[in-house]
């Protein structure tokens, strides 16, 4: 994914004045919402908070039909798709990757707004980031190649670390983020293994099984599995002395001791590309968004308790050191 591709300045969409986008009237416009995974997401409020901001409230001039799939089987979402898109919304948000798929592939005239891991590009949803060119478009909050920066913050913590387990579920291997790491393990002295796990009790039987050698640490990806067993899957790497590296502040809370990812997202701009496409604005005109910024957080216990110092360095470019 090529980041000069993308137009810096759309960012600015969010602080066009209200006073120019005043609601017309007209038939009550409706939307889709797909999600998948099972965590309750506070994003939902904050999409519509935003939509709010731009003259759309919920039971007055739009129509929201919800499809919230407890779960990232595309088999699963299938259903769900297909009962969003007979029902002819006027625009679809959607999330995960593995959402946005399923739908890409029931309907290919119903404009859809995503957030989503991965390059979208190399999935074949867009055409180009600038250019969409389709029925799609929408926000990236983590790319593939940010897992060589994981690998180098966790040689960083913890230099004892010569093997490197690479976490995450089949809903997410599209992406090829164990790909990433192959291609760059011999330059930093580690050999990777790659732990592809769907359920909970082979999740824990998987770095059970890791930890019993020597010198071993884990990355692990943006994945909506793997953040649902977050609690045991900390207390497992905490216990068996694994230095981690995760793609989520939400995991440091729980106990994690490193996280590196893309800052919260602003949903008031998702909600401009919505407002825009309610407004007439084809998909395949508004650009493919990445992130602007990443941020940093340590938690310091954790450190202690796995035995490592982190460098000054390190604690000094930090976004949050939990103490």
């Amino acid at each position: 994914m090529k980041r000069r591709e993308v137009i810096a300045g759309l960012g600015s969409a969010a602080a066009w004045p209200l006073t120019a986008r005043t609601q017309q009237p007209g038939r009550i416009k409706r939307l889709g919402v797909l999600r998948g995974g099972s965590e309750l997401d506070p994003a939902n409020k904050a999409l519509l908070d935003g939509l709010a901001q731009f003259g759309w409230t919920e039971g007055q001039n739009l129509r929201i039909d919800y499809r919230l799939v407890g779960t990232n089987d595309p088999d699963a979402i299938r259903s769900h798709a297909e009962a969003l898109v007979s029902a002819a919304p006027d625009v679809i948000y959607a999330t995960p990757a593995t959402a946005v798929q399923v739908l890409q592939r029931v309907t290919r005239t119903i404009p859809i707004v995503f957030i989503q891991t991965g390059d979208p590009v190399q999935a074949g949803i867009v055409q180009s980031l600038v250019r969409p060119d389709g029925n799609l478009t929408g926000f990236v909050t983590f790319e593939p190649s940010i897992n060589s920066k994981y690998l180098q913050f966790l040689k960083d913590m913890a230099p004892q670390v010569t093997r490197v387990g690479v976490l995450q579920s089949r809903a997410t291997t599209f992406r090829g983020d164990f790909a990433v790491i192959e291609a760059i393990a011999r330059s930093f002295a580690v050999v990777p293994t790659a732990l592809v796990r769907d359920d909970i009790a082979d999740i824990e039987r998987a770095i059970v099984d890791f930890a019993r050698e020597p010198n071993g640490g884990l990355i692990l990806p943006p994945d909506n599995t793997t953040t649902r067993h977050r609690a045991m899957i900390v207390a497992l790497v905490v216990k068996h002395r694994l230095p981690a590296v995760h793609s989520s502040r939400r995991w440091v809370d729980a106990g994690g001791l490193f996280s590196y990812a893309a800052a919260p997202t602003d949903y008031r701009q998702i909600a401009s590309y919505v407002d825009r496409i309610l407004r007439g604005a084809k998909p395949g005109d508004l650009p493919v968004q990445l992130p602007a910024k990443y941020e940093t957080v340590i938690n310091l216990k954790t450190a202690k308790a796995l035995g490592l110092i982190i460098p000054e360095t390190l604690l000094a470019t930090a976004d949050e050191v939990i103490q």
